[in-house]
Order: C-alpha cells, then structure tokens, then sequence
C-alpha cells in the first residue's frame, strides 16, 4: 500500500473513532441524563378537518406502534410518583393523556385504550360534561373510571388561569372542578391540566392547595428528570399527520429536548 493511502485510510480512521467517542460521551454525559418520560396529549377523535383531531383509525395505528415496538404505558399517577421518589424510568415508557372531555373519547379513543389495556387520564371541563352531545356524560366517565381510565381537573369553563383576577373564581375553577369531579365518581381526582398551558407560580400554589398531586402544561420545553417539575409537566401533542417517524421522534424521551421552550403564562 503506498505510503500516502495508508496516511489518508489511518487519518479517516481516527476521524471516524474521534465522532464515535463524540457521540458516545454526549449521548452517554449530557443527553441520556435529560431523558423525561413522553407524556403524550391528546384532545379530539374523529373526521373533522381540526389541528387537534385525530382519525380513529389512526389513534389505534397509534397505540399499535407503541405495542409492537415495546413501549410500557404507564399511568400519569405512576409517572408522578414515581418522579417524586426519584426512581429512573426506562427509556421505552410513556403517558397517555387526552383533554377537554369530548364525547368521542368514549366513542373512539376509550375502545382502542381497553383493547390494548392502556391506562390514560382525561382532563374534565365540569360545566361542560352532559351538556350536549359532543361531551362525555357522567354515566360515560363512570363506566371509563372503572377502566383503566383515571381523570382529572381542566376548570370548570375552560378559562385562561393567567387572566383570571379574583382569588375566589381562580379556587373555584381549580378546587371547585376538583369537588364536582370527586362528588360524580365518588373517589379523589389527583391531576390537574392547565387550560391553554397557562400558568404562574401563584397558579401552582393553589393548584397544590387544592389537593391535586401534579399537574400538566401543553408547554413544549424539557425537564432535567431530577429536577422536575410535578406541577408543570410537559406534554407533546400528538397529530393526525404523525408518521411513524414522527412518532417515534416524539416516543423517544428526547422531543423536547430540541424544542424552543415557552413561558407557562
């Protein structure tokens, strides 16, 4: 081999061993240490043309990957608690959630999730359960509650929390959500969801006093996971043009990570 090949093939070599122990020691010293368990947000099913609807076929195309390619679906309850003692998740977990409360998540959503037996928390706007028909009933909640499907607070109205003035209307639609819920199922809600993702520090403080033990924003961002946050936890909206790759993108712990992240109010 002449001398300048060999000089080229051994300075390509230690370039390539160079990138690899690169990429191992960021992955290994400052990426894998900020993996945060997915917590996947959902809000509509069916064939409406809307940003935040997903075709059903499409939610169990979905839950189906998750399946085969062996992700563990743990609950919202579970993930907080286990934060709280600072146990380390394995990087194939995630959360499923859904907000607001619509009916077709009896209809479509809640058939796919018993199929596949996955735990998921649906966030309640009170006023509106059992008004018309595009929102959950109680009948609906009761039956889902005795099935693997946990829920909890998103106010009473839907309001923007940053916006509202009066201490006593903010406890209502926090605390007062948590009372209806509660008073329905005959059992304590846990989980909070703020509407829009909006919150303070002060928003967090009643949320706390009202007795809830965490709470979701839709904020993009990412958690160190030792320094979490049980009171401002990031979700990832899920869409109904998600391929396979995006999908996996977003199961991956990392999403966020890349993210620009936004204020809570």
């Amino acid at each position: 081999m002449p001398l300048r090949r060999y000089k080229i093939l051994k300075t390509a070599a230690i370039i390539i061993i160079f990138i690899f122990i690169s990429l191992a020691a960021f992955y290994l010293y400052y990426l894998s240490p900020r993996y945060t368990v997915p917590i996947l947000c959902y809000h509509s099913f069916g064939y409406q043309k809307d940003l935040l609807n997903v075709f059903p076929e499409n939610f169990e195309k979905h839950m189906d990957y998750i399946k085969k390619k062996g992700y563990k679906v743990i609950s919202l309850a579970d993930l907080v608690e286990g934060i709280k003692k600072g146990k380390k998740f394995a990087h194939n977990t995630v959360v499923i959630t859904i907000d607001d409360g619509f009916k077709n998540n009896y209809t479509y959503a809640y058939p796919v999730l018993k199929k596949y037996d996955y735990p998921a928390t649906i966030f309640l706007i009170t006023n509106l359960i059992g008004t018309d028909d595009n929102f959950l009933n109680w009948e609906e909640i009761k039956e889902m509650d005795k099935h693997n499907i946990s829920f909890g607070g998103h106010t009473k109205n839907h309001v923007y929390l940053p916006s509202v003035d009066k201490e006593d209307i903010l406890w209502d639609e926090i605390a007062g959500c948590k009372t209806v819920i509660e008073g329905y199922i005959g059992h304590p809600i846990d989980y909070f969801c703020y509407p829009a993702g909006g919150f303070t520090e002060k928003i967090k403080t009643v949320v706390n006093k009202a007795g809830y033990k965490g709470a979701c924003t839709t904020n993009r961002g990412f958690n160190v996971f030792d320094r979490i946050d049980v009171y401002g936890l990031k979700r990832i909206s899920v869409r109904n043009r998600d391929t396979s790759f995006s999908l996996w993108a977003k199961l991956s712990g990392y999403y966020n990570f890349f993210r620009k992240t936004k204020k809570g109010d």
